[in-house]
């Protein structure tokens, strides 16, 4: 009975408009306080949520990401693309998803990657002959591909939940976020491919793209440098979070220049309100996960979808992608992890399978989560830099939503993707 009282609270709150954040910590109290639990649990658990030292990854990564974007880091790794591929047709596509794997790797964040890119990229493909609603669908498409290429926060929040190394995590997301992103330069190519109107930028000379290079090359170094001091055993993922927000701040004072004390004080602020949000649902979603637990409600929901699936990792996979990508429609992905993570877990380990390939899997239905109503926080920033409205911006999406789909389905059932560089 607790148990479906939490679900319904929620679900009433949700409906309302509430914040999700508020919906899970309201629904959460409501529980502890119908089964005449000691008010102080609200704080133990608020406490052990955000106690946790991973989570300390997760402020250095959103300072580090800030200031590599402040730094300008976004307009020179286009100009590098942009000189090596820009000449050939449907290059500026290759462009747009060459450089979000790259900004995603710096950021960590979908809507950051749509942000930084949108502005610069949407005017040059338009200008080329590209149709503005698939050049800002692919856009804001390809700015999910930040929550799948590490370092990504949603890979910092997951990885406790479950029980593995956020550094394996990390290493697992990289071959996943380029079958995304390649998926999403074929369907690109292909829908243009009868487009007369495009015209291809000038072919540049190697002196060109060597400089480019050069401009492009500090910005390049900070995803080397993270997932090279990680898989060389030289820091913690956390440790590694700490090192790419000084290594963006060296580069932005220091040899990029953009950067004075306003801009290091505006960073900084932003950061901290952005670290601010995240950690709220992140507690919000462990006193919700709690309630899941000390309700019963955690293992009879385990319990009835093994009892469903039975031995078939087939069917137990078609339904996790459901639930996510039903899930990322509704509600921000941290809030789904800490929901279904301690479900959907259990029923993997029984049916031998990776944990790891299991997360990665998650990661990808959030990142799809970021362009399909009415949460799609990806829709809402492109139609923010582009002026067109929400309608036309999601019809634009959905070549690419369908291309994510597939790229999600041979991630899902081809495992060896996610686990070849472990």
């Amino acid at each position: 009975m607790s148990g479906i009282l939490l679900i319904c609270v929620f679900a009433v709150l949700l409906i309302t408009g509430i914040p999700v954040a508020i919906c899970l910590g309201i629904s959460s109290l409501v529980v502890i306080l119908q089964m005449d639990l000691p008010i102080i649990t609200l704080a133990i658990n608020s406490q052990a949520a955000l106690s946790k030292a991973v989570l300390m990854a997760i402020p250095f990564f959103i300072l580090g990401g800030n200031i590599m974007d402040t730094s300008g880091i976004s307009r020179k790794l286009i100009d590098l693309a942009s000189a090596c591929v820009g000449h050939i047709k449907g290059g500026l596509i290759v462009v747009c998803v060459l450089v979000a794997c790259f900004f995603a790797a710096i950021s960590g964040s979908g809507p950051a990657t749509v942000a930084a890119l949108g502005t610069i990229i949407i005017p040059a493909m338009v200008s080329c002959g590209y149709n503005k609603e698939t050049a800002t669908g692919l856009t804001a498409t390809a700015g999910g591909i930040g929550l799948i290429i590490p370092p990504s926060i949603s890979y910092v929040v997951i990885a406790p939940l479950a029980g593995i190394s956020t550094g394996d995590l990390f290493i697992a997301g990289v071959l996943p976020g380029l079958t995304m992103g390649l998926a999403l330069i074929i369907a690109g190519i292909w829908l243009n491919r009868k487009n007369k109107n495009i015209t291809v930028l000038p072919r540049v000379g190697w002196g060109s793209r060597w400089k480019a290079l050069k401009q492009a090359f500090w910005g390049l170094m900070m995803p080397v440098i993270i997932l090279g001091g990680i898989y060389g055993g030289i820091f913690t993922a956390t440790e590694a979070a700490a090192v790419s927000a000084v290594y963006g701040l060296i580069v932005g004072v220091f040899i990029y220049k953009k950067m004075g004390w306003k801009e290091i004080k505006d960073v900084c602020i932003l950061s901290a309100k952005q670290t601010a949000v995240v950690m709220l649902i992140i507690m919000c979603a462990n006193l919700f996960s709690y309630a899941l637990t000390v309700t019963g409600a955690c293992t009879a929901a385990s319990n009835f979808l093994l009892s469903f699936v039975g031995d078939s990792k087939f069917l137990f996979l078609i339904i996790v992608n459901i639930i996510f990508l039903i899930a990322g429609c509704l509600i921000d992905g941290n809030s789904a992890y800490y929901i279904f993570v301690p479900i959907l877990l259990p029923v993997a380990l029984s049916l031998n399978i990776d944990p790891i390939h299991l997360c990665v899997v998650l990661v990808m239905n959030i990142a799809i989560g970021l362009i399909t109503p009415p949460v799609g926080a990806n829709l809402y920033t492109a139609c923010g830099i582009t002026g067109l409205p929400f309608s036309r911006v999601a019809k634009g999406c959905v070549p690419f939503l369908i291309a994510s789909l597939i790229a999600l389905m041979v991630v899902t059932y081809v495992p060896q993707i996610s686990l070849l560089l472990l």
